[in-house]
């Protein structure tokens, strides 16, 4: 069982800090976090998406953007990605961590799989629809772990 995961984007600003407060919404009891390959460090979630989250009862308040690292991904037992691009750029820190990392829309249209966008300095209705993905997203991933 995945006990430890983590949730990775860019910045980790607007994805991965929403998508790791749904998990552990979803999942309680396991740790999830999230950090950014190109991380806006010390920075919190992004207003749009924090409101996003906020309005569905999320707690984002605390979050700060951190850099993504060789331990940070070790100590994963299952990394999440938006996209195959960072999926490729995890290896390239720790080729190990490829195995255990997939796509956060692995399960999106119908089992098909699908990158999830970056809303970054996008307008609200980009937001949303990005916000409407992760929660597809990590809903599904709650039903299968």
């Amino acid at each position: 069982m995945f006990q430890h995961i983590l949730v990775v984007c860019i910045g980790n600003i607007c994805r991965s800090p929403v998508a790791a407060a749904m998990l552990r919404q979803r999942l309680p009891g396991r740790h999830v976090e999230s950090a950014g390959l190109g991380a806006l460090v010390g920075q919190g979630v992004e207003p749009t998406a924090r409101a996003l989250a906020e309005a569905e009862g999320l707690d984002v308040a605390d979050h700060r953007a951190r850099q993504l690292s060789a331990e940070i991904l070790d100590a994963a037992d299952l990394i999440l990605v938006m996209s195959e691009g960072q999926r490729r750029a995890a290896a390239d820190l720790v080729p190990a961590a490829m195995g255990k990392t997939l796509l956060l829309g692995r399960w999106l249209d119908g089992g098909k799989g699908r990158e999830i966008p970056d809303p970054y300095r996008r307008d609200a209705e980009v937001f949303r629809a990005v916000h409407g993905l992760l929660r597809e997203a990590t809903e599904s991933w709650a039903r299968r772990l």
